[in-house]
């Protein structure tokens, strides 16, 4: 994109993917400076010229989840007042988009309040990938586009050339993805039923479908503590399954997640690179899949008013 007047910054949540979607568009990472004060203050300066550009900016506002949301609001505020001619905040992974919706009394909509937060510097438009919930997107007057990690995985699922496949939803209320992903790679849908006592306790009850003697792919839209991948993964090897994968779009591995995916027999666990995985969670068996590319053709086609519409596969 020589030539171009885009120009694409990264706060500090995940440099790893925002590099390599400069790297698929030809252009060198604009030039920003971050640092905390002593007391846990961030400090933002942009140290190129902004005026008249299209600004994309990437962060994810995984852990620490406050610290990178207020990181990615002062350097949306610092590029509006150096006169960016707009700003795409492009946001791999969108922290507190579990909590979106008022589940019991006197509890706030969180996905809801980060959504004013960002609109409140002026977005022009958000780029994300695989919210929690599409409602989310109505949270915002802005346009959003919610792009999704299915067209990569089924390019890697397809590539193994599995027989007897079946793709598995971990709960109920992933069947619906499970299904339309399984179409895709001509698989069978098998459901994990579950009860959960209380937040991020769960426990497997019943299989429902057959995977005796199956490869089964665990299908998830994240991985938190892993307690119900885990536990669902178990329930289908005592059922018979000959193999378990585990295939998720967000690492968000918090917790025990790491000694209890380790512990489990999966053949791989499959993750995309939306929240940077530090070495110190690198579990056994991790296969990650870049989703820059998918970034980087939605800023391409938006930077030069093209149509996005096929990238929601």
């Amino acid at each position: 994109m020589s030539g171009t007047n885009i120009a694409v910054f990264s706060g500090s949540s995940n440099r790893t993917i925002a590099n390599e979607i400069c790297q698929e568009l030809g252009i060198e990472p604009g030039k920003i400076n971050l640092r905390k004060f002593s007391d846990g203050e961030i400090a933002v300066k942009i140290e190129e010229n902004v005026r008249g550009r299209d600004v994309f900016l990437i962060q994810s506002t995984s852990a620490p989840a406050n610290d990178n949301l207020m990181e990615l609001l002062l350097i949306m505020d610092a590029l509006r007042r150096a006169s960016a001619k707009s700003i795409s905040v492009v946001i791999p992974y969108y922290g507190y988009g579990r909590q979106d919706r008022k589940a019991e009394p006197r509890v706030p909509i969180s996905a809801r309040v980060v959504a004013d937060l960002i609109e409140t510097l002026g977005p022009t438009r958000v780029i994300v990938m695989d919210l929690h919930a599409d409602q989310i997107q109505g949270f915002f007057k802005v346009p959003v586009d919610n792009l999704h990690f299915s067209p990569v995985l089924v390019e890697y699922i397809l590539s193994k050339k599995f027989e007897d496949l079946v793709i598995v939803s971990p709960d109920s209320g992933g069947a619906e993805r499970a299904r339309s992903f399984g179409k895709k790679v001509n698989a069978t849908l098998a459901i994990i039923d579950k009860r959960r006592p209380k937040a991020n306790v769960s426990e497997v009850m019943n299989v429902i479908g057959e995977i005796e003697g199956k490869n089964c792919i665990l299908l998830d839209d994240m991985i938190d503590t892993a307690g119900t991948i885990c536990k669902a993964a178990d329930a289908l090897l005592k059922n018979g399954a000959k193999s378990v994968y585990c295939a998720a779009t967000h690492g968000v591995l918090s917790g025990e997640a790491i000694d209890r995916l380790n512990a489990t027999p999966f053949t791989e666990v499959v993750l995309s690179n939306t929240i940077e995985i530090p070495e110190s969670k690198r579990i056994a068996k991790l296969k990650t899949l870049s989703v820059a590319p998918l970034f980087a053709a939605a800023i391409q086609r938006i930077s030069t008013n093209q149509s996005v519409s096929d990238l929601f596969i």
